[in-house]
């Protein structure tokens, strides 16, 4: 299974992609699902659920969170109860972390070699406790800064995620996650990573996506 693991839509509020596009998009590439990771917000996301299963595709929603050393994809929580912090960035990173696994679910680092200034993350990942794998291949990412993902992730021996990080429909599926084992729902998601049954790559089907009428 091939999975875009890391997707925006116009509900991020730093963008206008519309669902359906998303979705349409992906399904058209040959993508067997999607993870929605809204900016900051899990329930964002929420009313993209009924526009995918009107489609018939697979769609799961996690949530992108701003640390003050870079963001993190969490998968598994369910609502936004994880914020205990009542702001939307610049939260401490370990106790992100402990937060998100007190919860049951995962963090992993979203394109940590992308330097973004005093809050990216870079070689500071190699002693990074609690993290379940690395998005090594980001769609908005230069090749280099997914090379020294890559590394990253052989030399702490975690899985690797791949993600667009799409905010436009032809960004969709540039990057993503090569399943090795099922997923038709977050806890399997969440159960082929932690059994190292996933690879992040670019994905094969990609390719520039045609003009096309935006959805009504």
């Amino acid at each position: 299974m091939w999975i875009d693991t890391h997707c925006h839509t116009k509900h991020s509020y730093d963008n206008w992609l519309e669902p359906l596009d998303l979705i349409r998009r992906a399904k058209t590439l040959g993508l067997d699902g999607v993870v929605i990771t809204e900016h900051y917000s899990y329930e964002a996301s929420r009313p993209v659920e009924a526009i995918a299963r009107d489609e018939g595709f697979l769609l799961l929603r996690g949530v992108e969170i701003a640390t003050d050393k870079g963001h993190m994809l969490a998968y598994g929580v369910e609502d936004d109860a994880w914020n205990i912090w009542g702001r939307d960035n610049w939260l401490p990173l370990p106790a992100v972390i402990e937060r998100i696994a007190e919860l049951g679910a995962i963090c992993v680092p979203a394109h940590p070699f992308r330097e973004v200034g005093v809050c990216s993350l870079l070689e500071d990942i190699l002693d990074l406790q609690g993290i379940a794998a690395v998005e090594t291949h980001n769609g908005s990412n230069c090749e280099s800064d997914n090379d020294l993902a890559v590394r990253a992730a052989s030399h702490m021996r975690l899985p690797s995620l791949g993600g667009s990080d799409c905010h436009k429909v032809s960004a969709v599926g540039r990057c993503a996650t090569e399943f090795l084992q099922p997923v038709t729902d977050m806890a399997s998601f969440i159960a082929a990573i932690r059994a190292g049954a996933c690879q992040g790559s670019y994905y094969p089907g990609y390719r520039l996506a045609a003009p096309s009428a935006p959805s009504q």
